[in-house]
């Protein structure tokens, strides 16, 4: 996985949770779009977003392994309304992702933490591996820093031998040990493949 930095002169601006969309043009016409959704929130014309590498992907192999500074691409957006958080919505907040599913959630969390913001926030998330925790630094340090956030990481393929988080797909008695409690009213936000949301 791969953040990538757009320059978009006249962006407008956008809300966490929002997404583009980019379409290639080859030089025979030929087309292809796909959705990503934006990564951080926004931050003047710079658009960030953060690629996976999909086995033939047409689009995420071309922004990964050829994309170039001054490079140009087209894009649309922002896009989507229902799925955005910010501080006036209050909370506390549950983050629920998994895979590429945390890029939207993090660019909630990073929004709240740009804006000053002290919503209290759970951030829950699946990864196969240790090393395809996405963001893992970045979710790491904030919630050292912020007592108010709380991060939880776990693992459903294989884990490093002194892992101490869980190490299964996230189910009930999961959510019932480190997620808010309903009567708490939390504001959640699920996202990754379909059959994990569902």
């Amino acid at each position: 996985m791969r953040s990538i930095v757009l320059n978009c002169p006249g962006w407008e601006g956008h809300s966490p949770g929002q997404h583009i969309d980019i379409r290639l043009t080859a030089e025979d016409g030929y087309q292809a779009q796909r959705s990503y959704s934006l990564a951080a929130p926004a931050d003047g014309e710079r658009v960030v977003i953060t690629v996976e590498l999909v086995s033939d992907g047409e689009v995420s192999t071309f922004l990964i392994e050829e994309l170039r500074v001054g490079d140009v691409i087209e894009l649309r957006g922002p896009i989507g309304g229902d799925f955005v958080w910010e501080p006036s919505h209050g909370g506390p907040l549950q983050l629920i992702g998994g895979g590429s599913g945390v890029v939207p959630l993090m660019a909630i969390l990073r929004h709240r933490v740009a804006q000053g913001d002290r919503t209290p926030v759970r951030y829950l998330s699946s990864a196969r591996s240790h090393d395809d925790i996405l963001y893992r630094g970045d979710l790491d340090a904030l919630s050292d820093a912020d007592p108010d956030i709380t991060v939880v990481h776990t693992l459903t393929r294989s884990h490093p031998p002194d892992w101490a988080g869980p190490t299964r797909r996230i189910d009930t008695e999961m959510l019932e040990e480190h997620a808010w409690p309903s009567e708490d009213d939390p504001l959640c936000f699920v996202c990754g493949p379909t059959g994990f949301v569902e």
